[in-house]
């Protein structure tokens, strides 16, 4: 196999949606696996890399690569020749992974507990912001809204990298068991 370098320039994951099997999604409870497959959304990295950010031992973040490569959520994007040794460089598969409402159990979705997890107060020259908001819509628009924040992710996650802190962004539309007026006769005309 010839030697190919890691690109230059930002990666960028290939385009496309990745809906991930409740096995797949489930790989993302373990912190390792989730931030190793974070990490590779900026750029290629080897497995030295990746332990090197996360400040675990290579074996360790090795592991967790191979279940990750095995479960078909990350694949080796590019190679370089290091001495006698192959350095790989891990990638994502798709640009945005989508993930299953529910657990089995019907419990709140990982992905809503690993930003609860991470979640902390903004320093002094930080900040967020959050709003939430309910709507009685019929299923062609939540389509509509879907893509529209689908985009929005993608977009948000495409940016070049800048600042000191890592910014976290959670979107989601979801059916509630909220109360709701009746329609009035002006509804109706």
């Amino acid at each position: 196999m010839p030697t190919i370098r890691p690109p230059e320039h930002r990666y960028v994951p290939p385009e496309g949606m990745l809906e991930l099997t409740a096995e797949q999604a489930g790989l993302f409870a373990e912190p390792t696996r989730n931030e190793i497959v974070t990490l590779v959304t900026e750029r290629p990295a080897s497995i030295k890399e990746l332990a090197v950010a996360l400040g675990k031992p290579k074996g360790s973040v090795g592991h967790h690569v191979k279940v990750l490569e095995d479960a078909g959520l990350i694949r080796v994007v590019a190679t370089r020749k290091v001495r006698a040794i192959t350095e790989k460089f891990y990638g994502r598969v798709a640009r945005t992974y989508v993930f299953p409402d529910l657990d089995e159990k019907g419990d709140m979705p990982s992905i809503l507990s690993e930003a609860i997890g991470e979640m902390r107060e903004p320093r002094k020259e930080e900040s967020g912001y959050f709003t939430l908001r309910h709507a009685r819509i019929d299923e062609r628009r939540l389509e509509e809204f879907a893509a529209r924040l689908t985009a929005l992710a993608e977009e948000y996650a495409a940016q070049e990298r800048s600042g000191t802190t890592v910014y976290g962004l959670l979107l989601g539309l979801y059916p509630t068991d909220r109360p709701s007026l009746p329609a009035t006769g002006e509804d109706e005309r």
